[in-house]
């Protein structure tokens, strides 16, 4: 199991960071190691809509594509991922912004495994710092959108 969570204050309104993330076809533009996206559907589902949605995510001579379940909760300002298909054991993250005096507050959990035992190893030595520059990638997008 390896997990990852961080929280930070940002400068922005938490309806900017969360349209940000909930922007899946956008994250080859500026996250790192994503090679590719596709949103396969969109669908509501009560207060929130299910995206469906597959990345390539491409690492050195590692290139695998996933999919995922995405649900939005627009209400809550709340997105939550699970794992469908692709290397992974499970993979699970979640995000939540909240409005704060001078900008919002935004919270990134993720928790996975790959299957490849060996991959899973070689993550675990640098996953800490690639986990960071993922955040710092929004971070970074967030200032050339609305900064």
């Amino acid at each position: 199991m390896t997990t990852h969570s961080e929280t930070k204050t940002l400068p922005y309104t938490a309806q900017q960071m969360y349209d940000l993330v909930a922007d899946v076809e956008d994250y080859p533009k500026f996250l790192p190691w994503c090679a590719a996206a596709r949103v396969r559907s969109v669908t509501p589902e009560g207060n929130a809509s299910v995206m469906l949605a597959d990345l390539v995510i491409s690492f050195k001579v590692f290139r695998e594509k996933f999919g995922s379940r995405v649900t939005l909760f627009p209400e809550d300002m709340r997105i939550d991922t699970e794992y469908l298909d692709g290397p992974f054991r499970y993979l699970k993250s979640n995000w939540a912004f909240h409005d704060i005096e001078g900008g919002c507050e935004v919270s990134f959990f993720v928790d996975f495994e790959f299957k490849n035992t060996m991959l899973q190893r070689i993550i675990g030595l640098v996953f800490n710092e690639a986990m960071q520059r993922i955040v710092r990638a929004f971070e970074r997008r967030a200032k050339e959108l609305y900064g």
